[in-house]
């Protein structure tokens, strides 16, 4: 069935009756191809997207003559994958740049609001049990539950004066703590936070130490600029024996999935890659964009699309060690943590 999509009179106005618009757009006209690399993304989950989206994407454009569901999803799907208003991208759908930046809006906070239903740290016991299996299955580390990170996205720098969102390499930057499955799939995704927080910092902060800091069984994966405790396990910073040689290889290797799945991320949502310059909007809507590109990984993933089809292959940074005060250690999880090594690295 062919889908029309409307295009608001603005666009006349601003361009005249000799601009290139496309009063009908047919997707079924379109070509697969040009679809990937226009949008990113196989005709079939576009539609899949539209369908998740259209009643807030209608609820936001109730006037006559509305850019339709399809447009905007297009439109937002082709600054996410691009990371800019091109006007070839606006004559590819027929609207104007500004029109494209509303439906980029748009979009943006309604797969915001779609963040619980796709990105869920479930911890029933049929959940918990696979999360073991999936990783242990990688390189051999029991008990894992996800693996941790908090990466940095390059934004404008605000208005103000404020410095809280200068990292440690010297720009501005939101920072986003990621944890993932062993398949890549986001199970919490917190983007708010400014970029001059250290890990740490962001870690105490979150909800998702609130939720995990009395878990029974099971433990999050962190490098070395995290504190170890029961639920968070982190390499051990001089191993002295084989045993723990083998638990930092093995932590190393699961862990890595985070990395590479971030760096998935980035290359299929290049407004997220700082190599090719860096968003253009303030640090809430920053934050926003960065959510809405952690939804559409997930919904594709669970689309059956791969994970890290587009996986860059950077080499990775190797984290600095956190220095912790002799008050701040917790002696049960260094317990915990030798016993882990003991049991099933020896």
């Amino acid at each position: 069935m062919a889908i029309p999509i409307a295009i608001l009179d603005c666009d006349l106005l601003l361009h005249g009756r000799g601009h290139k618009t496309l009063d009908r757009f047919d997707l079924d006209s379109v070509p697969d191809t040009l679809l990937l690399t226009q949008f990113g993304f196989p005709r079939e989950f576009i539609l899949y997207l539209v369908e998740i989206l259209r009643e807030a994407l209608c609820r936001r454009t109730q006037r006559s003559r509305a850019i339709s569901p399809e447009v905007q999803v297009l439109a937002a799907l082709g600054f996410y994958t691009s990371g800019s208003f091109q006007t070839s991208m606006g004559d590819t759908i027929g609207i104007s740049q500004a029109s494209m930046s509303r439906c980029v809006s748009n979009v943006t906070r309604a797969l915001v609001e779609k963040a619980p239903t796709f990105i869920t740290l479930n911890r029933d016991p049929s959940s918990t049990e696979q999360s073991f299996q999936e990783f242990q299955r990688v390189a051999g580390f029991p008990g894992v539950l996800g693996v941790l990170d908090c990466v940095q996205v390059t934004i404008k720098a605000p208005n103000s004066e404020d410095s809280s969102y200068v990292n440690k390499k010297g720009f501005h930057s939101v920072g986003c703590q990621l944890v993932c499955d062993a398949r890549g799939l986001l199970l919490s995704a917190e983007t708010q936070w400014p970029g001059g927080l250290r890990d740490t910092e962001v870690l105490e902060r979150s909800a998702l130490q609130k939720h995990l800091q009395d878990a029974e069984e099971g433990w999050l994966l962190g490098d070395r600029r995290y504190p170890l405790r029961k639920w968070l396990m982190t390499p051990m910073d001089c191993p002295e024996t084989p045993e723990e040689l083998q638990y930092n290889l093995a932590h190393t290797a699961t862990h890595e999935i985070v990395d590479r799945t971030f760096r998935a991320i980035q290359t299929r949502f290049r407004c997220l890659d700082g190599t090719k310059g860096y968003l253009q909007y303030s640090p809430e809507r920053s934050s926003s964009i960065l959510l809405a590109c952690c939804v559409l990984h997930n919904a594709s993933l669970q689309s059956g699309l791969d994970a890290w089809t587009l996986e860059r292959t950077d080499p990775l940074e190797q984290p600095e060690t956190l220095e912790q005060r002799p008050e701040d250690r917790d002696s049960r999880a260094e317990e915990l943590r030798k016993d882990l090594i003991l049991k099933h690295f020896s």
